[in-house]
Parts: structure tokens; sequence; C-alpha cells
């Protein structure tokens, strides 16, 4: 029996030693895990569609399934072969892919991405721009209950002055997207700009854009009105739901600064008094107005700015300005949940895991593992000290 539990005394320190390894390894496996899973879920299922106010026409509140849940994010900049560090590659679009495929359990009838999908789509050349899109496919798969329809910005096709046709019809191609379009879901008119041809120089694309705009500008007026009033024109065309559109574009209409800009993912203080450019920061006043004349709209998405802003134009129309969902250019990345009816919407944001409290989650669990280390070897020594000043005592 003696020796029998020699034996055990003397296994005692390794099984104990095995414990706390495997417990260290959970503890990281742990963190390391709710860090890039469950924190998304944690976070994005706080979300929730908001509600419609009672449609005013009918008098009654408008039932789910008449309801257009939309959802709506912006300047994903996926990194390229020029720029993108395979680190960088690799965190921000985890981030992304994660955020993204998370919210996809809320069940949004469509995800509207408003331009600059790529970082270097300006550049890319075609081994590059198809490396780009096979990445952005993984990270942006859908179910098929789901659209995606994905607006043109400029660094997917380069400033006005970059611009050209063939860059722009390879983003059609991929995105199933025409330069200018209408797209209507559930009697909800959306109106796709491509703002960066919005130049008004008179160069090619920028001609064919104004004059799509302005037919689709007639089609809506036309829907608007009613069939016995119509003009013979308004008649032979294709008829539209009778609903004021949604305006959805990279650039935002101008505004001077983000001065008036105000939420905890607004442009920085330091950044909100310096002016805009015209046609490089936002759209100029002559563009901007003739969207207004043209289409009236009840509502304008943008992106562009990677920070967020509200802004009234006419005192009535407003324009949402949608941050950017990468970490890579804001620690508090987010999109926009709308819902929406022919005559009617409510926006509700959606934030995602700051980066920042992820890198303090990582930090305070590195620093109890050091602790831990630290009071597992140095106690062996505490204890066999204690056991010499013990002794001394005794003696």
């Amino acid at each position: 029996m003696l020796r029998f539990s020699s034996g055990m005394v003397k296994n005692l320190p390794l099984k104990k030693r095995i414990c706390f390894l495997l417990m260290l390894v959970c503890l990281a496996c742990s963190v390391l895990i709710f860090c890039e899973f469950l924190i998304y879920y944690v976070v994005i299922f706080q979300c929730y569609w908001p509600e419609v106010k009672t449609d005013t026409l009918k008098g009654s509140r408008q039932t789910s399934a008449s309801v257009l849940k939309a959802m709506f994010l912006s300047d994903t900049h996926l990194l390229g072969e020029i720029k993108g560090h395979w680190l960088d590659k690799l965190r921000r679009e985890w981030q992304m892919e994660r955020a993204f495929q998370t919210a996809l359990l809320l069940q949004p009838d469509v995800v509207f991405i408003l331009g600059d999908v790529f970082d270097e789509g300006k550049w890319s050349r075609s081994q590059a721009w198809a490396d780009d899109v096979r990445r952005f496919q993984r990270m942006f798969r859908h179910p098929a209950q789901t659209e995606l329809v994905v607006i043109v910005g400029n660094h997917d096709i380069g400033f006005h002055y970059e611009m050209t046709t063939y860059k722009l019809k390879r983003f059609e191609k991929v995105f199933n997207f025409t330069s200018e379009m209408i797209v209507t879901r559930k009697g909800v008119n959306f109106v796709l700009v491509n703002s960066v041809a919005l130049e008004g120089d008179g160069c090619t694309i920028c001609s064919l854009a104004e004059a799509k705009l302005i037919e689709f500008s007639h089609k809506l007026n036309c829907s608007q009105q009613e069939q016995k009033h119509s003009n013979k024109r308004c008649r032979e065309m294709e008829q539209l739901p009778a609903s004021q559109p949604i305006l959805l574009q990279h650039y935002p209409l101008y505004r001077r600064s983000d001065s008036e800009c105000t939420g905890e993912d607004s442009a920085p203080p330091e950044e909100k008094n310096i002016p805009f450019k015209e046609k490089y920061d936002v759209l100029s006043q002559e563009a901007s107005q003739k969207l207004i004349w043209w289409f009236h709209p009840r509502l304008i998405l943008s992106g562009h700015t990677h920070s967020a802003c509200e802004v009234l134009h006419d005192g009535k129309i407003l324009e949402v300005s949608v941050p950017s969902f990468s970490w890579r250019n804001r620690n508090n990345p987010s999109f926009i949940m709308g819902s929406i009816t022919p005559t009617d919407f409510s926006l509700q944001k959606c934030f995602l895991p700051f980066e920042s409290r992820v890198f303090t989650i990582y930090c305070a669990a590195g620093a109890l593992l050091v602790v831990l280390l630290l009071a597992h070897f140095l106690m062996p020594s505490f204890y066999f000290a204690q056991r010499l000043i013990s002794k001394h005592k005794a003696v």
C-alpha cells in the first residue's frame, strides 16, 4: 500500500501539469471562438426590423408579407494585389464575411451594396479582378430567397477621369448591373444611379447615363398619373407602381461638409468642418439638383464618405449616408435595416462588433493567461520558501 501511494504522489505533478495545460488551451480556444464567431451573433441579434407606420391610404397596418425588408451596406473595399497585405486581407475580410453571414439570419428580402465593393477595381488587371470577384462571391454568398444588388462606386471603375467603358462593362457583367436601372420589389421603386458618371462634361458614358435617368424620370412620373389623365406618351410606356422612388448611389448629394452630421459613427471632429470637393467627395450642386428635379425621391441612400450622416434636402427629402462595412475604414462599422412599403419607410441602424472591443478582449485574455502561467510556475517556489521559513523557525 505504501508503494502504491508513493506512485500516486509522483504522478500527481504530471497530472496537474496536463490539467493546467488543458485549461489554458480551453481558455484560449473559448476566447478565439467568441471573438471570431459568437460575438457577431451576440451583437447583430440585438438588431431588429423597424416597424412601418400605419398605411394612411388603407387605414390599416401593413402586413409582414407586404413590407419589403431591405438591408443597405457600403464601402466594403476588398483589398487587391497592389495595396493589400495578406494579413490585412485575412483579418478584415473574415470580419466582413462573418458579419454578413450573421446578418443574413435576419432574413432580408434584398441587400443593396452602395458601391466601392473593391479597393483596386480602378487598377485591376484581368487576373487580379477575377481573384477579387471570387473572394467577394465567397464572402457575400447568400441564399436564393435573398437578392443581392450591387451599385458601382469610384473604386470599382475609377473616378471620372479613370472610368472607361471596359471597366464599367466588366463590373456590369459580374453584378448584372446596368449603369442606371430601376429595381422594383413589392411595389417599391429603387433608382440605381452610377454617380461617377454624373460629371456633367458630356462624356460618352455621362451622356448615356443622363439620357437613361431622364427616361426613368418620365416612366416614374407617368406611373403616378391616373390612367385617364395620362397623355399618349405615358400610355405607351411600361407602367411602374405608383410609388415615389428611392435613390441609391455611391456619391452623396452635394453638401458643404459633414459639420451638421451627428452620432457616434459620424466623421471625427477634426474632419467634420473640412469642405467637400464637388465631383470628388460629393456630387456637384448641378447634378444633385437634377436628380431631385427628375425623381422627387422620398429617400436617398449613399456611401463614399465611410461615415454616417443624415441630411434633409429642400427641407423634406432625407438622405442617409451609410458608413463603411469594414474595420479597415472605421472602428464601428454598421449597416442599415429598412422596412419599406410603397408609401412609407422606417430605417434602423445595426452596428457590427467594434474592432477595439474585440482587441480589448484578446488583450484581457492574454493578460489572464500570463497571470495563470506565472502563478502556476511561481507557486511551487513560494511553497518551498514557506517550508524553509517554517523549518528555520522550528529550529
